[in-house]
């Protein structure tokens, strides 16, 4: 379970050795070396613990089953099989959508990181046996909660209730919950909406698995070095036995893996939140299936008598036919991705963008692959971003096929820029979408006084000129003004004399760019000064949108 999740449920040394035995066997068969006492190797390999920090799942149960140990793959092939093989192997088609989800946000968000999906693939299977074998809704939902044990201080950590029963049902203690067996408190701090229905939801794979990962990574941990791997599977649970398990999994999904239908996938036969105790609620079996020692006879005692042996079978017994699992249909794959009805993408600096890129996702048919993984990528030379504050989101298609990408926001860099559309983990053509953001606009602009400016030759206007901006009755911010003193009502070009303003080597300058409304949508001009000539004069404002106001500068000898 994860930090703050709960105690293990066992604590024997068997589980160690058995662990060991499954590492040692994908060793010997050339997998990648794995070190089960992890990077403290001078503490204790069995029962262990790491004193420093709570676990995510608050050191509850968990599923002690092992892998295989004829691997799935042989080195150097593809980790993603089809729809055949070992069962073990397989992984329901929208939990490994959700793994591979949260794979490709925290490479965006933080690429130092470097989580491999098949970590999450690991700690799923030993926390609820990939969410009860994909035993989820199309939206990644169980369809019913996956609850730890109760953490009363009985076999496990003492957890007092911290959610007032909201994710447990519980308000006297706290239970680990979903999937990826979060404890409340825990949830609280790292909970996920990466389904962006507006909920993080302990019980959603999507939103579980990217909390998992967020949680891993923490510490500024870079998985791909071997001590902090294994501190972070240990932040999870703080168990050896619990180390060495999710590593045997970690190695024998990277050897191989592949898809298979949700609600297909091989439950675990061993104790932890599916099973509390074993598959038919009796104490579980030693694992790995060899029997507990016999204990050792007391003196006194009188020897139990020897079972008689079993009757051999009647020569007209036929033999038992082996039982073999059906064959799985492989899961429908993205062939094609196509825009979905996306609009026009335009936004003005600093606006959300009304429409979202939507696109679907067909096989070769031309028929809808649901439950595939879309990543939405801003190419370009724009502070544009979606929703959340990143420039990639990865989402996952409905049943229909369609995947819509998160709203976009405009920043304030005005241009054109791309929304490229591409399917995670296979070669199929990205769509691009052309997004254009235009200038902040204002539709009014009006003078603040009322209040006649007036100068005298060759002198400076006593009173500056303040005008505000708005679009559609609202402040109009960063708005871009052009002030022009015109040669008439009917001529906007630049007068040739009259009031002027100045530029930085003090030379009359009668046309200012680059001037933006503030926060307030207010723009004061730089200081107007007069020549020789007398007259009244006209200043022109204009804002990117259209919006003008015209002024009077009188220029008159002094009374």
């Amino acid at each position: 379970m994860a930090a703050q999740f709960g105690r293990r449920l066992r604590r024997g040394a068997a589980t160690t050795a058995v662990a060991a035995l499954a590492v040692a066997a994908l060793s010997a068969s050339q997998a990648p070396a794995i070190v089960s006492g992890g990077g403290d190797s001078g503490k204790q390999a069995s029962g262990s613990s790491v004193p420093d920090e709570d676990s995510a799942s608050g050191d509850s149960s968990y599923h002690t089953d092992l892998p295989p140990l004829n691997t799935p793959d042989k080195p150097g092939t593809s980790i993603d099989l089809p729809g055949s093989g070992e069962a073990e192997a397989g992984i329901p088609a929208t939990v490994l959508a959700a793994y591979k989800q949260a794979e490709q946000t925290i490479a965006s968000s933080n690429p130092g990181c470097n989580l491999p999906w098949q970590l999450l693939a690991a700690i799923g299977k030993v926390e609820s046996g990939q969410a009860r074998g994909g035993r989820v809704d199309d939206n990644g939902t169980t369809f019913s909660p996956i609850l730890g044990p109760v953490l009363n201080g009985v076999g496990f950590a003492n957890i007092s209730d911290t959610d007032n029963g909201a994710y447990d049902g519980d308000k006297t203690h706290d239970r680990a919950v979903g999937p990826m067996q979060f404890i409340p408190s825990t949830w609280a701090t790292w909970g996920q909406d990466a389904n962006n229905d507006g909920r993080k939801d302990p019980n959603n794979i999507f939103d579980a698995a990217l909390a998992a990962g967020r949680y891993l990574c923490a510490n500024n941990r870079d998985l791909s070095v071997k001590a902090d791997l294994d501190q972070a599977i240990l932040s999870y649970n703080r168990s050896r036995e619990y180390l060495a398990t999710v590593l045997s999994w970690l190695e024998y999904y990277k050897r191989g893996s592949h898809e298979v239908p949700d609600g297909t996938g091989v439950l675990p036969s061993g104790p932890g939140p599916l099973n509390p105790g074993g598959p038919s609620g009796s104490p579980s079996p030693t694992p790995g299936g060899s029997a507990s020692p016999s204990p050792t006879p007391k003196p006194g005692d009188s020897p139990s008598p020897s079972p008689k042996p079993p009757k051999p079978p009647k020569p007209s017994d036929p033999p038992k036919p082996p039982t073999t699992p059906p064959p799985t249909t492989p899961a429908p794959t993205v062939e094609r991705l196509e825009n979905a009805g996306t609009g026009k993408l335009s936004a003005t600096a600093g606006g959300a963008f009304a429409e979202r890129v939507t696109v679907r996702g067909e096989d070769a048919k031309g028929k809808a692959v649901g439950k595939a993984a879309v990543q939405f990528l801003i190419v370009g030379d724009t502070d544009a971003k979606f929703a959340g504050g990143g420039k990639t989101a990865v989402v996952t298609s409905g049943t229909d096929g369609i995947a819509t990408a998160p709203a976009l926001q405009a920043g304030e860099k005005t241009g054109e820029f791309t929304v490229r559309a591409s399917v995670v983990d296979r070669k199929v053509p990205a769509v691009d979408f052309t997004a254009t953001v235009t200038e902040r606009q204002a539709d009014a602009v009006v003078r603040t006084g009322d209040k006649e400016l007036t100068a005298a030759p060759g002198a400076e206007f006593a009173d500056t000129v303040e005008v505000r901006a708005t679009h559609k009755g609202e402040i109009a911010r960063g708005v871009a003004v052009k002030a022009t003193m015109i040669k008439s009502a009917d001529d906007a070009s630049p007068a040739d004399k009259g009031p002027h303003f100045k530029d930085a080597a003090g030379q009359p300058l009668r046309s200012l760019t680059g001037l933006k409304t503030n926060d307030q949508g207010v723009l004061v001009l730089p200081k107007i000064f007069a020549d020789d000539a007398v007259g009244t004069f006209l200043l022109r404002i204009e804002t990117a949108g259209g919006a003008k106001v015209t002024i009077e500068l009188k220029v008159a000898a002094p009374a």
